[in-house]
């Protein structure tokens, strides 16, 4: 491997915290949204966001993405290979984050919620004040756990022909006709990355202690 075989590998992993970073930052207030929705027992709405979180779940990564991108075109609806993958594993993090919010809220104690409605205090308030805060920190692990499964699962984008870590490793491995060193390159790039999530993990946690400490 030369140093071009290096770069094009750095290059697909540069694509690879993108599109994960994007399905990040979109799927976890999304996957709260829909959380809340479920656990404020409205019943359509509710409805919804079961539905859609089942269906979402049970369908692999690769098949959404494929969906996506092949099948919009059919209403019209056409989009780069980049939005379809930012739009799938956007859509797949909201599903799979509603589940794991949706636990720390049942386990939140609804009776501070009620009382602090007793007391008069607004909706948005006591969602802001009372539950997050608590709700946060119960769901953490689980949120960056499912980050972690979203990196591992971003190899998929590459059937509409991105080039995320595997395929770049791919690439050097079939032009070099030796496909060990570049996957090995890739799986360090994979093991850092998961590496610097779990920091950050524990990084937050402290800072939750701390301001509890605080208090």
């Amino acid at each position: 491997m030369n140093a071009y075989d290096y770069w094009s590998i750095l290059q697909g992993a540069f694509a690879t915290v993108g599109v994960s970073l994007v399905g990040i930052v979109i799927g976890i207030p999304l996957g709260l949204g829909l959380a809340l929705l479920r656990w404020a027992r409205i019943p359509v709405a509710r409805q919804l966001a079961y539905v859609y979180v089942s269906i979402v779940r049970s369908c692999p990564a690769v098949t959404l993405i494929l969906l996506v991108y092949f099948g919009l075109p059919q209403f019209g609806i056409s989009l780069s290979p980049l939005l379809a993958a930012l739009i799938s594993l956007s859509v797949t993090a909201a599903a799979f984050n509603c589940e794991i919010w949706r636990a720390a809220l049942l386990a939140f104690d609804r009776q501070q919620y009620d009382a602090a409605l007793a007391f008069g205090m607004p909706r948005r308030m006591r969602v802001m004040r009372i539950v997050l805060p608590q709700v946060w920190q119960s769901s953490l692990p689980g949120l960056v756990n499912e980050m972690t499964m979203l990196v591992k699962s971003s190899p998929a984008i590459a059937v509409i022909g991105m080039v995320e870590i595997t395929r770049a490793a791919q690439r050097v491995g079939a032009r070099t006709y030796d496909p060990l060193p570049p996957l090995l390159v890739g799986l360090c790039l994979y093991v850092a990355i998961i590496f610097l999530l779990i920091r950050l993990q524990r990084r937050l946690e402290r800072n939750v202690q701390g301001q509890e400490g605080a208090v």
